[in-house]
């Protein structure tokens, strides 16, 4: 069964508009501890996803220095 590009616009669209009420809504329905809970859970998944990022960041460094060092003669390998 093909949707038309009209219907599946209008279902975006209605999707858009609940998607934005979901985690207002959800906010209202929790305890204290429970959003305590939820936001300690979110901050913890965005510091892993930081700490990734930096980690590959200067494993980068980390390795071009190496080379930069090969290259200049300065590391015995």
């Amino acid at each position: 069964m093909r949707i038309s590009a009209d219907v599946r616009a209008a279902m975006t669209e209605i999707a858009r508009q609940f998607g934005r009420l979901g985690g207002k809504t959800a906010a209202k329905n929790m305890t204290p501890e429970e959003r305590t809970a939820r936001a300690k859970k979110a901050a913890e998944a965005a510091a892993e996803v930081r700490t990734a990022k930096r980690l590959a960041r200067e494993g980068l460094k980390r390795d071009r220095k190496a080379a930069k060092q090969k290259r200049s003669g300065r590391l015995a390998k």
